[in-house]
């Protein structure tokens, strides 16, 4: 495997001040992962799975204070701190640099350190980006292989440049007193100790390709986004493609593998899957958005994922996957909240401990996580991993709201529809640390992850739009309104495809629409409701947009928006100005 100048330059420089024992160089291969695989059973990080049941498979426990992302300590480091913005905790580079390299100097004394050379991204893609990780986890590098494109192939996509996103990363002591996930947008390095969970040790995943790319891409001229990608072809063969963001809890795995509801299947109805997660955008020479997954695998929430809410995650996740904090049957199988068999005497929890049913206690962590490669999802798009990516014909924000928030509307254009996703927030749920029901904001689902200013990022957006012949049509979606009973009045899951195919015809420049202050909604018969066990009055509520809250909503956006200060594009609040107008001139 050749390496270049700078790779080997740092890597020489990182190992002077780790100190590790021995440094091993990762190829991809697969004598490799079953060489690494053997080692880290061997020194009990991965616990092997059922054969039978399971092949292939691992269960991973991490540390009980090391279970999710802490934004607490995750920092954007820019020299000037108004750059990293309100939305992002800030760290001048130098301050930054000089505890990190205290906490990193002989922190892998009596350890191996891994050279993980990645690749985000097709090769020969014009967005793919090449990284290089350094860490001192085994469960990391395995962890890697499956979400990016590892080894050799990004040596060689690298060539002699020096341009890759340099990543260090060692468990430490795991002290969460002292973890830190530094970002360092201006110079293209990530820097993250003490802690060994997925999104501050997978670096190439949250970091690099949403908090770094986001940057990259604001200064270069394309979109970095914390969305899905699928392609809808309906019966006449016609495929639609959407990208889609949704915070958390609101329905973005389901949608990104769906499965069609026996009548629409049955009728030539398919979903395709291109990503779950994360989508890198850039405007074509035809004049629209082309996106594609920089990723290589599915880092998924085990919890709620079942044969009901998601066929394909479970065909995806029944072979060569890594499991983190999810409980252990005797038979060698795992188990979560939300699966489809019942639990079972004997099982042991996330933390390894005896379990019974009825405990108090969860038996599965609930940000407990499956690391499956993409290759094994039965509805893998052919087009997943083409290098230009797939042409976007319509962006969806999606919500959990129990009011307020129609099932579905269209945006009347793109300005509008930056306002529709600038102004996307959630109430949180039992999922969520802190309170239940509160509505938390979280623009574009990008809140954690934009590695810059927000304001600037929606400015970036409205850049985007204009330099677009054939901008992708934009829809608010909300699947969890709710009756005066508090239940759900929108079954979900796959039948959410009756929402998406008013979607792709309204994209097809058809569809039928009624008129409202917030946008284009579905006229009467545009949504198929036969075998979803809806009926016309459930829809027209689910439809209904009330002014009043919906003026309550303004407000509350405009004082969210003055907390970015003088930095948010005027178009930004002329929309929603506008939206405030329309719905003041709108009788209840």
């Amino acid at each position: 495997m050749e390496v270049g100048d700078a790779v080997r330059d740092w890597v020489a420089e990182m190992t002077r001040l780790c100190e590790p024992d021995t440094v091993v160089w990762c190829d991809g291969s697969e004598a490799e992962r079953e060489r690494l695989t053997g080692q880290a059973v061997g020194t009990g990080e991965l616990l092997p799975l059922n054969p039978e049941r399971l092949p292939g498979c691992y269960l991973h426990r991490s540390h009980p204070t090391d279970v999710a992302r802490t934004e607490g300590s995750t920092f954007v480091c820019t020299e000037v701190a108004a750059d990293a913005g309100p939305n992002n905790n800030w760290l001048a580079p130098a301050d930054a640099r000089a505890t990190l390299r205290r906490l990193f100097a002989g922190s892998m004394r009596g350890r191996t350190l891994y050279v993980v050379p990645f690749l985000m991204g097709p090769p020969g893609g014009p967005l793919s980006r090449v990284g290089v990780e350094l860490t001192d986890s085994l469960y990391v590098v395995l962890s890697m292989r499956i979400m990016a494109r590892m080894g050799d192939i990004a040596l060689r996509q690298l060539g002699a440049s020096d341009d890759f996103t340099r990543c260090l990363h060692s468990l430490g002591t795991l002290d969460a007193d002292q973890r830190y996930i530094c970002h360092f947008p201006q110079s293209n390095e990530v820097w993250s100790i003490n802690s060994g969970y997925g999104g501050n040790a997978l670096l190439g995943k949250k970091c690099l390709a949403l908090r770094l790319a986001s940057y990259l891409g604001h200064q270069q001229g394309w979109l970095a986004e914390h969305m899905l990608i699928v392609g809808v072809t309906d019966p006449a063969g016609r495929t639609t493609w959407l990208t889609g963001a949704f915070p958390s809890a609101c329905g973005k795995t389901n949608l990104a593998m769906l499965v069609p509801p026996p009548d629409m299947y049955a009728a030539g109805w398919r979903v395709r899957t291109v990503g779950d997660d994360i989508a890198w955008l850039r405007p074509g020479p035809d004049g629209r958005l082309w996106a594609m997954n920089p990723e290589f695998g599915f880092f998924g929430v085990a919890p709620g994922t079942s044969r009901k809410t998601n066929p394909n995650a479970m065909d995806t996740i029944a072979r060569n996957t890594l499991y983190t904090n999810v409980a252990l049957r005797p038979d060698g199988t795992v188990w979560w909240e939300g699966h489809d068999d019942p639990p079972v005497e004997g099982m042991l929890d996330w933390q390894g401990r005896p379990w019974t049913p009825g405990s108090a206690e969860l038996a599965a962590h609930p940000n407990s996580r499956f690391t499956a490669p993409a290759s094994q999802c039965p509805a893998l798009a052919e087009e997943w991993d083409h290098p230009e990516g797939v042409p976007i014909d319509g962006i969806l924000f999606g919500a959990r709201r129990a009011t307020t928030l129609p099932l579905v509307y269209e945006s009347f254009d793109w300005r509008h529809g930056t306002l529709v996703g600038a102004m996307l927030a959630s109430e949180t749920t039992a999922a969520s640390t802190g309170e239940v029901g509160v509505v938390r904001h979280d623009p574009m689902a990008m809140l954690p992850f934009c590695g810059y200013h927000m304001a600037d990022y929606w400015g970036h957006w409205l850049a985007i739009g204009a330099r677009l012949s054939r901008p992708p049509r934009i829809y608010g979606v909300n699947w969890f309104r709710t009756g005066e009973d508090g239940r759900f009045l929108w079954p979900g899951f796959g039948e959410n495809l009756r929402v998406i195919a008013w979607i792709t015809a309204r994209c097809q420049g058809v569809g039928v629409t009624a008129e409202s202050p917030i946008g284009h909604l579905p006229g009467p018969g545009a949504i198929d409701l036969d075998g979803a066990g809806v009926g016309v009055d459930t829809l027209r509520q689910l439809l209904t947009v009330d002014p009043v809250p919906w003026r309550a909503l303004v407000e509350e956006q405009e004082k969210y928006l003055a907390k970015f200060g003088s930095r948010v594009p005027p178009p930004l609040w002329d929309e929603l100005r506008s939206l405030g107008r329309r719905l003041s001139q709108s009788p209840p």
